[in-house]
């Protein structure tokens, strides 16, 4: 196993869904550290990484809570040193999405989660990375975050289209420290997130859709990638998406 397969993987938004599977894939001969809200979730996720080979570190938290991201990023260093791989999988929306039915709190939860907990989260492991001359960050943004559309939401949309000036200038700013940052804008995928849409999409609809373990299978090319190469932007849709 090389150094930088051995440095620990933080995963946020491990509990279910893109996060979990990203977990699995990358599990065998890993120190993968799984972040949530639900603590339940992320044990289910800790026992599937152990039974493909690897070692789990339970984290629960909301990444909107700042002084709870650092307090994670020092455990993972306490226990395995820095965390010098990050899939920021973390995400939230709401049924009432539109201008129309969105209240301000809601707005603000969101962008919370979406943006200010994705940066938060970057910030605590930088300065390790900077440190290393190594590091590699992987942000799951959306079809939403590559291509505006009304249907996610205002507060949705923005958020994640916000996710790719942050990428951008991360890299920008981080290179020279070798440090590359990827966004990932995964179209319709079928997972649990699905229940916070409007209507919830039928059996037939979710056929069609992306599994978790597509996205995952990416997001893996990203962190196997050699330390020379940058990968800026990938955006991984069905189908049925474009048809």
């Amino acid at each position: 196993m090389t150094a930088r397969a051995s440095s620990p993987l933080w995963i946020t938004g491990a509990g279910s869904g893109i996060g979990r599977a990203v977990a699995v894939a990358v599990a065998p001969g890993s120190r993968v550290a799984v972040s949530g809200r639900r603590g339940d979730a992320l044990e289910e996720t800790a026992a599937l990484v152990r039974d493909a080979g690897g070692e789990a570190l339970v984290l629960p938290l909301d990444v909107a809570d700042r002084e709870a991201v650092a307090e994670a990023a020092q455990r993972i260093r306490d226990k395995w040193g820095p965390a010098l791989r990050l899939v920021i999988a973390a995400g939230v929306n709401t049924p009432d999405r539109s201008w129309q039915r969105l209240s301000m709190a809601e707005f603000e939860s969101i962008v919370a989660t979406n943006l200010t907990g994705v940066a938060s989260v970057i910030d605590a492991a930088l300065p390790d990375m900077r440190d290393a001359g190594d590091g590699v960050v992987v942000v799951v943004s959306s079809y939403a975050g590559w291509r505006t559309s009304a249907s996610p939401g205002v507060a949705y949309s923005a958020s994640k289209r916000a996710l790719g000036p942050l990428v951008a200038i991360l890299n920008e700013e981080e290179a020279a420290h070798g440090i590359r940052a990827t966004l990932v804008c995964p179209g319709d995928v079928n997972s649990d997130f699905l229940a916070q849409r409007p209507v919830v999409p039928d059996a037939d609809a979710r056929e069609r859709m992306l599994t978790p373990d597509d996205v995952a299978r990416t997001i893996r090319f990203v962190l196997e990638s050699p330390p020379h190469v940058v990968i800026d932007e990938l955006v991984v849709s069905p189908v049925s998406q474009r048809s």
